[in-house]
């Protein structure tokens, strides 16, 4: 066992201090050395994008910069609507109707992610809403040969 009155540990552990300040200065000087990448976006790109107009992810429609709903198709929409808690409940809304009613990608992960998040949210619920979603899952709405978002 090392005693802290040990001339060898005192000057071990003042070296290894040292060692980690000196890590650290280089560390800062070559963060603060880097070279300066270019901006990407010229002033025709910037010009392009602020007379962009916003769209719904869903149905395309046109939106004003302040709407929470889409007016075509009433989903929610915005730049901060999965972070404002009362909007969030829409979205999230949206992701079990699109899991219950069969519009999502046949990927056993996506089915496994629509599990873990209802389970997060809802444990007591979640074996039927399993069993809504499997069941969905093996017979898409509208037929086998329907248009659907199934690969």
């Amino acid at each position: 066992m090392i005693d802290a009155s040990d001339p060898n540990a005192i000057i071990g552990r003042i070296a290894l201090g040292g060692l980690a300040l000196a890590a650290f200065w280089r560390l800062i000087v070559w963060v603060r050395d880097a070279p300066v990448k270019p901006d990407p976006w010229d002033a025709e790109v910037e010009r392009q994008l602020s007379e962009a107009v916003e769209v719904c992810p869903h149905c395309l429609t046109e939106q004003p910069p302040t709407a929470w709903f889409c007016k075509g198709c009433g989903r929610a929409v915005g730049p901060y609507n999965n972070l404002m808690p009362y909007l969030q409940v829409f979205s999230e809304g949206e992701v079990f109707r699109n899991g219950a009613s069969g519009q999502f990608r046949n990927r056993p992960l996506i089915l496994t992610g629509y599990f873990l998040i209802y389970l997060a949210i809802f444990p007591l619920l979640a074996p039927i809403y399993l069993l809504w979603v499997l069941a969905v899952f093996r017979n898409p709405p509208g037929g086998p040969g329907a248009p659907h978002l199934r690969e």
